[in-house]
């Protein structure tokens, strides 16, 4: 089996999957042929079924679950290059409403964070809506201070973008890079290098905590704020939609549920 699961990476690493989704669909496999022990170069439509239903009574979510038939859509179509479909529908998924932090919530957050680099940090992922994975990877030469533009390089399904620097943290941007090169990460470790996802992540959660901050909120609020306070201003869904790379206008339009002031507007019945 393990054959199988090197010809996938091989494969995947030929059409381009991101590192991510290659993580993700290998996983899937070794789960599938865990809970299938042989034979698994036959493709049976009713196997597939028995492991999704498996996934479903472990608790996965829908999510997952969808993610673990493509890899194995995958693996059959490409790897294993059988001619039959896997006729199986993706699970329907639950709608959830992006968790934002209001304006007031993201001054506090900001200002609980008593180290420097890591208020720059958020301060930059939130003023250009930037995902944890983006701001880690972020070099000199992709931020103009003088245009005030981050241009960020092969993101989320390998496209480029560009997006909004504030000129409020223009100063403290030119200090930090002070002395480093055009090629240098913005946010290197202490040992050099890129920080590690969870570190930035630590960062975000230390702040949320020291604020004192309810919400169940993650790294990625402070991209799903970043949208909703634009949208707040006036800004225009697709000048929206382009800062943040979608590729579909609707998951864009998802934060208009967030912020739509008529909702707002209407008061509760109860007196």
């Amino acid at each position: 089996m393990q054959k199988y699961l090197e010809q996938t990476e091989r494969e995947l690493s030929i059409r381009g999957y991101s590192p991510k989704t290659t993580k993700s669909y290998l996983y899937g496999l070794r789960e599938y042929f865990r809970f299938r022990k042989k034979d698994v170069e036959i493709m049976d439509q009713n196997n597939i079924r028995d492991f999704l239903f498996f996934c479903e009574q472990k608790g996965m979510s829908a999510e997952s679950r969808n993610l673990f038939l493509n890899a194995m859509k995958f693996f059959y179509r490409h790897v294993v290059q059988s001619e039959k479909k896997i006729d199986i529908r993706v699970a329907k998924t639950g709608h959830k409403l992006p968790v934002v932090l209001s304006r007031s919530e993201i001054q506090d957050l900001l200002g609980a964070v008593r180290n420097p680099k890591h208020k720059l940090l958020l301060d930059i992922s939130y003023g250009a809506g930037l995902r944890v994975s983006e701001v880690i990877a972020l070099r000199v030469q992709d931020i103009d201070l003088d245009e005030l533009t981050i241009h960020i390089k092969q993101a989320k399904g390998k496209k480029d973008r560009i997006s909004v620097v504030s000129v409020k943290l223009v100063d403290d941007l030119r200090s930090h890079m002070s002395g480093k090169t055009m090629n240098d990460i913005v946010f290197a470790s202490e040992r050099g290098g890129k920080l590690t996802t969870r570190s930035a992540q630590k960062i975000f959660e230390n702040a949320l905590q020291k604020a004192a901050i309810r919400k169940n909120a993650t790294f990625h609020s402070l991209r799903h704020s970043f949208a909703t306070h634009l949208l707040e201003n006036g800004t225009d869904v697709r000048y929206v939609q382009e800062l943040l790379g979608h590729r579909n206008i609707r998951t864009t339009q998802r934060y208009t549920q967030v912020t739509n002031p008529t909702l707002r507007n209407i008061k509760s019945p109860l007196l």
